[in-house]
């Protein structure tokens, strides 16, 4: 089969084939994390990324045109991009949307330079760019096929030399990068672009990926409707929870003027639970009302609709299961400051709250949150500045992307790298000062002498940093950088603290994690305050995952 130009229907499908070949696999994927430990996120993160932008094509009809098709599913991506890769992943198919911007269809030579939009924005969108991650591997790939376009080339002969290319480069980022090279495997991001690539080129032969998971219709979170719990003598008493995606029209408004502040005013008069903001020339709405035909009528003198849902509360509310994915925490008082903090475990959750963070977004090394997360929790705020506390590397990137997504506050992102690092700057924070910018910076200098050590089990053999470590072993570390190695996880946590010279420190906090006994862990607790008896240490039992302990040294 020969293609020669790419239509909007057509890179549907081929999205939907690279979903379903990166779920297959996402696990290979996961087990590529360069660090021994059950962290290894990339691939979950990159199939709800490409999943996100899948569904926000997959009513896709004939005449979709691949200009409509690239720019829907780059927004469905960004707002469902989860970590550092899928935030990559969606800024190469935002390229790829820019350059395919005003084209019903494209062919071979136009393709290539949507694809060279994509190397730009994921460059783009990160500050320091590392070679040897999904950048190179997308990048060196586009460069290679682009090389081999001539004027006979087809889609199928670009998507053989691009995916060819991928897997050579993909086996080379281990001579790029000494962390991938000392763990003995390639990148994770690349791999599954790699995946997602293949699956894409699949669909282009008119091959159907056969999905190993249950159909997306069946897991989108939306249930059977019970239709006898509203019947002929039922009373409207929750409203309808209306959403919408509502295209900007310059035939109807001026739509670089659009105050979407002024419209979120109107929707919080005649409604509640309001979700409103602008991506682009597009605003997302969700909003409670007992009359949505009202909304819909004021809404459309600024453009048209592109989704529209309407669902009875009153009838959600009386079923067994309520879905409603999108209430809003009640409004809080206007304030001139306010926290957001990521954490996982009830414990750490209650922690931040006490600290006087006002909204923790449920997230950690196994499970990122999303842009949407974080929007959501903004949402929730009625502050003029926000200061958001990421605690993992992982997550910084997805919440810089909402910070510049969300206009209603003045929203900063202090990079923490570890729950110690939040822990220590909210509880510093002086939120008395009236500059933020020296806020944040004291923020930043706090973080600066913040030790982080943590204990987790081994999922495979390896050494690194001179350390042996072998599988179901518990290992002690800071960063990336391995410390110890025990059969038993007090060896682990007392020998990390005397690596880490614990006697050195005032204040020590050891975290316990949601597999840590009760028993095991005020042994330990005890062990630590007597061997260190210049040190106060703080036990709290913070019940999260992967790490089973966490050791905050000030």
């Amino acid at each position: 089969m020969d293609t020669l130009t790419l239509s909007g229907v057509l890179f549907a499908k081929m999205i939907k084939s690279g979903a379903d070949n990166l779920s297959n696999n996402k696990e290979i994927v996961n087990e590529l994390n360069v660090f021994p430990i059950p962290d290894g996120d990339t691939g979950d993160n990159m199939s709800m990324t490409i999943d996100s932008g899948f569904a926000a094509v997959s009513d896709v009809d004939e005449t979709s045109s691949l200009d409509q098709i690239s720019s829907n599913a780059a927004k469905g991506m960004l707002l469902g991009a989860r970590g550092n890769s899928g935030v990559i992943l969606s800024r190469i198919f935002a390229g790829i949307a820019r350059g395919f911007l005003g084209t019903k269809c494209a062919d071979v030579k136009q393709l290539g330079s949507a694809f060279l939009s994509g190397v730009e924005e994921a460059y783009g969108a990160v500050s320091v760019p590392v070679e040897g991650t999904i950048l190179t591997v997308y990048k060196d790939a586009v460069e290679y096929a682009n090389s081999k376009i001539s004027d006979i080339s087809t889609i199928e002969q670009y998507f053989n030399d691009f995916t060819d290319e991928l897997k050579r480069s993909l086996d080379r980022t281990p001579s790029l990068l000494a962390v991938l090279k000392e763990a003995g495997v390639v990148d994770s991001g690349g791999a599954g672009f790699v995946y997602i690539a293949e699956g894409m080129k699949s669909a282009l032969s008119g091959e159907n990926t056969v999905i190993n998971r249950e159909d997306r219709s069946a897991s989108d979170g939306s249930a059977k409707v019970d239709l006898s719990s509203f019947n002929e003598d039922s009373e409207l008493k929750y409203g309808y929870c209306t959403e919408f995606l509502l295209q900007l029209l310059n035939s109807k408004i001026d739509v670089e003027k659009f105050n979407v502040d002024e419209l979120t005013s109107y929707l919080n008069g005649v409604g509640d639970s309001v979700v409103c903001f602008i991506d682009g020339t597009i605003v997302k709405v969700h909003v409670h009302t007992l009359k949505p035909g009202d909304i819909l009528n004021h809404c459309q003198q600024y453009g048209e609709y592109l989704t529209l849902k309407i669902e009875n509360m009153t009838l959600q509310h009386n079923e067994t299961i309520i879905r409603n994915r999108f209430d809003a925490a009640p409004p809080k008082p206007h304030k001139k400051y306010a926290i957001v903090s990521v954490g996982a475990g009830e414990g750490i959750k209650n922690t931040f709250l006490s600290l006087g963070a006002d909204a923790v977004v449920d997230g950690n090394q196994s499970m990122n949150p999303s842009a949407r997360d974080f929007i959501k929790a903004f949402e929730g705020i009625d502050a003029e500045t926000i200061f958001v506390f990421p605690n993992n590397s992982n997550i910084v990137m997805t919440a810089n992307q909402a910070a510049a997504l969300y206009t209603k506050s003045d929203v900063r992102v202090i990079p923490s790298k570890t729950i110690g690092e939040g822990y220590s700057a909210i509880s510093m924070m002086d939120l008395t000062c009236e500059d933020p910018d020296q806020i944040v910076e004291d923020a930043k200098e706090t973080i600066s002498t913040v030790v982080t050590g943590m204990v987790s089990r081994a999922v495979r053999d390896t050494e690194k940093d001179g350390v042996i470590v072998r599988k179901d072993d518990y290992i002690g570390f800071v960063g990336d950088k391995i410390y110890t190695d025990d059969s038993d996880r007090i060896g682990a946590m007392t020998a990390l603290a005397e690596r880490l010279d614990a006697a050195s420190y005032d204040v020590a906090l050891l975290i316990c994690g949601a597999d840590v006994d009760p028993d095991e862990s005020r042994d330990l607790y005890k062990e630590l305050s007597e061997k260190y008896k210049r040190t106060e240490f703080i036990m709290i039992d913070g019940g999260q995952p992967v790490y089973d302990y966490i050791l905050i040294l000030e």
